[in-house]
């Protein structure tokens, strides 16, 4: 028993390419063995093949066994060692997959893909973040990266974890940051003082302009002081957001019901929402794309950021023009059908 004990963990340590090789050479070794000793039975080397692979997979239907004495002996033999054999490879194979779960759940795996939203900093708004991607984007593919050793989100697959620095090259480099749509980076929750997180993301935009100056970089800032140095590295987008609370609370408590009307307009699953549409051909006023939204139920809100253009509906729309509705989704979709 020590002996048999020993020789097994021997075998359990031989690399998964060795134990593969050693499988296709028995498998095949043993229908040209097979075929060989009884021709007439198998008829062909590839009968002989499939006879070799039922008796090691137990499987045994019957319709080919050895007659010979020759041939039982050698159908003893696969029973002992082609039985063996393949539990060890499928032993491997299970222990293979266990360690890439496991690779996957420590964020060890790189991704590989394109067009992926990226989130930087694991957070409650990270995790809010992701919940209104994937309600506006079902099949839409996020890449986390944060600093600690597990997987925040195991139970979604569309949803890749990355441990590691963010602003390190090597980690966004896992995380594909040059094929990706958009980033958004979350203060660190974990450093108290606001100016040092700050700094933190600052660094972390830095290495990402560097490395993909193109994608869409939105960044959560807790001093809207530092608004100007984010400016510097071409940040697109910036949520100040202990301004943004603050804010929201002043609203509600001076103009009662406005709080309501902006949570329905940042949260996609409830009310109506904020879509982009593409401006068509016959809109050549700001009037034009008014009156069309609105013969299908929508509001038009903003050029870009200019909220104010329904003051200016007579002036023509330029050819860089962005806007912007109110409407629910299926009225968006009504207007990217017509």
């Amino acid at each position: 028993m020590p002996f048999f004990i020993r020789t097994m963990m021997k075998v359990m340590r031989v690399p998964n390419r060795t134990i593969f090789i050693m499988v296709i050479a028995f498998v095949f070794g043993s229908a040209s063995i097979a075929y060989a000793l009884e021709p007439s039975t198998f008829h062909t080397w590839f009968n002989a093949l499939y006879w070799v692979m039922t008796t090691m997979a137990t499987v045994g239907y019957g319709d080919y066994f050895a007659k010979t004495l020759a041939g039982k002996i050698f159908t003893l033999f696969i029973y002992v060692f082609g039985i063996g054999l393949l539990s060890l490879i499928m032993g491997k194979i299970i222990d293979l997959l266990s360690t890439i779960y496991k690779h996957w759940e420590a964020g060890k795996l790189n991704f590989h893909g394109k067009d992926h939203i990226i989130i930087i900093n694991w957070s409650k708004k990270a995790q809010y973040a992701i919940e209104e991607i994937l309600s506006f984007s079902p099949s839409s593919h996020i890449v986390i990266i944060d600093e600690s050793d597990k997987h925040p989100v195991t139970d979604r697959h569309e949803i890749h974890f990355i441990s590691g620095d963010p602003s390190s090259e090597e980690v966004l480099e896992k995380a594909m940051i040059k094929q990706a749509k958009a980033v958004i980076i979350f203060a660190d929750t974990r450093i108290d003082e606001p100016a040092l997180a700050d700094g933190k993301t600052l660094l972390i935009a830095s290495s990402i302009e560097r490395l993909h100056p193109s994608v869409h970089t939105t960044v959560e800032i807790t001093q809207d002081k530092n608004t100007k140095n984010f400016r510097h590295v071409h940040v697109n987008d910036f949520v100040l957001s202990y301004d943004a609370v603050s804010r929201l609370a002043v609203r509600a408590a001076l103009q009662q019901g406005s709080s309501e009307i902006i949570n329905q307009l940042i949260r996609r699953e409830v009310g109506d929402d904020i879509y982009e549409i593409p401006v068509r051909p016959e809109w050549k006023t700001y009037k034009d794309a008014f009156h069309g939204t609105l013969e299908y139920g929508a509001t038009l809100l903003s050029d870009r950021g200019d909220l104010g253009i329904n003051r200016k509906l007579n002036e023509p729309i330029p050819a860089d023009a962005r806007l912007f509705v109110v409407s629910d989704e299926q009225t968006y979709h009504k207007l990217l059908r017509k």
